[in-house]
């Protein structure tokens, strides 16, 4: 199937913001990769795209042809998270690997329409965390598990950013907005962390006057996990750009910062304090989607379960949803407890370096992400 190049033929599904300004250059950073189709709505997309990448541009009325063409072995679906479950199911069943971004779906039902499809066909479904590859954010993970921080108490985190209400984001219902979009991260990141689950949700959100989103823009979200631990993290699409969390042990904290956003110039970066003092770690810039895509290959071509799989992707799901339901009705929602077999490991850190990514003003046909 792989010839004997050994790269993993992609096409991307889906030619928004993050296919053209992170994964379509990203991938050429890979060895075992490479992006040889495209399926979009439009026409101008098509063709300029195409052009640039030397790629086959399908529509989407022509998914299942190309799915049964034999000239793709994996797709990257990057389309509004409402429109995932039908291209990433069809391609499962087609025996066509799956780079699904996140959050999986809009629904817990669709994540596991996913995950039974997958788990029929054997196809490998890998849920896009990119930031399970960047090595300041595996080292933080790995660090917390292995008990370097003492006991884990709490966990705090904002991540906002100013987003155009015309953007697809902005007036898509709740799954379209900043919970699932961006409360996935300090969510995903606190999960892995803790090596945990939630058991318990609450949120209350705003609306901020003057603000066109059909949805609350600014959210604030309590969780309570086993043995005593909190964490808690607030989100917007109406304020000034902010990311960043603190996580407090016995014997340390941490305070990150930046820590999930992705970039040529974006190193992630942690202070460590404790009763010693204060130590800063670095990290330089790495291509985070070639990275994750390099790794998805690598699952492909050694017949590897990936550590981010459907249930990863499951897990965040049933905490966004609980998070809807506290938001309409005003009560803390329990969960039914749970434990992932798998968190993050060392070894999935990667290094490949940045590649260069087209500014806003030079995405084709996209409505920019930001106000």
């Amino acid at each position: 199937m792989f010839g004997h190049s050994k790269r993993i033929r992609y096409a991307v599904v889906g030619g928004g913001q993050i296919s053209q300004q992170a994964f379509m250059p990203g991938i050429s950073r890979t060895n075992n990769s490479e992006l040889v189709a495209l399926v979009t709505g439009d026409p101008v997309k098509a063709d300029e795209l195409a052009g640039k990448y030397n790629l086959k541009a399908w529509s989407y009325d022509a998914y299942d042809q190309l799915l049964a063409s034999g000239e793709i072995d994996a797709v990257y679906i990057a389309t509004p998270n409402f429109l995932h479950t039908p291209y990433a199911v069809a391609a499962l069943e087609a025996g066509v690997h799956v780079l699904l971004e996140k959050p999986v779906a809009a629904s817990v039902a669709e994540a596991e329409q996913i995950m039974a499809a997958q788990r029929k066909s054997g196809a490998k479904l890998m849920i896009a965390y990119r930031l399970h590859h960047e090595p300041g954010n595996v080292e933080m993970f790995t660090r917390a598990q292995a008990g370097d921080f003492g006991e884990l108490l709490a966990f705090t985190s904002v991540f906002a950013q100013n987003v155009a209400e015309e953007n697809s984001r902005g007036h898509n219902g709740y799954w379209g907005g900043p919970v699932p979009d961006m409360g996935t991260y300090p969510l995903n990141a606190v999960r892995n962390l803790f090596a945990a689950e939630p058991i318990a949700v609450h949120a209350i959100g705003t609306k901020t006057p003057g603000r066109g989103f059909n949805f609350h823009d600014t959210v604030a979200v309590i969780l309570q996990f086993p043995g005593e631990r909190v964490a808690q993290f607030t989100v917007s699409y109406a304020s000034a750009s902010a990311e960043n969390f603190t996580l407090i042990g016995t014997k340390a904290m941490i305070h990150a910062d930046p820590c999930f956003m992705f970039g040529p110039k974006v190193g992630i970066t942690y202070t460590e304090k404790t009763e010693e003092g204060s130590k800063t770690h670095r990290f330089d810039p790495v291509e985070q989607f070639g990275n994750e895509t390099q790794y998805f290959s690598a699952c492909i071509l050694e017949d590897r379960q990936p550590q981010a799989d459907g249930e990863e992707g499951w897990c965040d799901m049933r905490v966004l949803a609980a998070v809807e339901q506290s938001l309409n009705t005003g009560e803390t929602v329990t969960l039914e407890p749970f434990q992932r077999s798998r968190y993050v490991e060392p070894d999935q850190a990667l290094t490949l370096t940045p590649a260069k990514e087209p500014a806003e003003d030079d995405l084709i046909s996209v409505i920019p992400q930001s106000a």
